[in-house]
């Protein structure tokens, strides 16, 4: 009798869905479209560039955010 092999490890799933500004319901906000556009747009700056990118979109968001919670 033979010892039996190592188990099989997990099996990968899909890739992970790439969120894009089509993916929003009924719901938009101008703000928060134009932050996760400039997030899609930052993909194909260089790395370098893509910093600001996602500062400025950050910057957006947490405002939004605040005037939502001010609501």
């Amino acid at each position: 009798m033979s010892a039996p092999g190592p188990l099989p490890g997990p099996r990968p799933g899909p890739p992970p869905r790439r969120f894009s500004a089509e993916d929003t319901d009924d719901v938009e906000h101008p703000a928060v479209q134009a932050a996760v556009q400039a997030m899609a747009n930052a993909a194909a700056l260089a790395p370098a560039d893509q910093i600001a990118q996602y500062e400025a979109a950050y910057q957006t968001l947490r405002e939004t955010l605040a005037t939502i919670d001010q609501a």
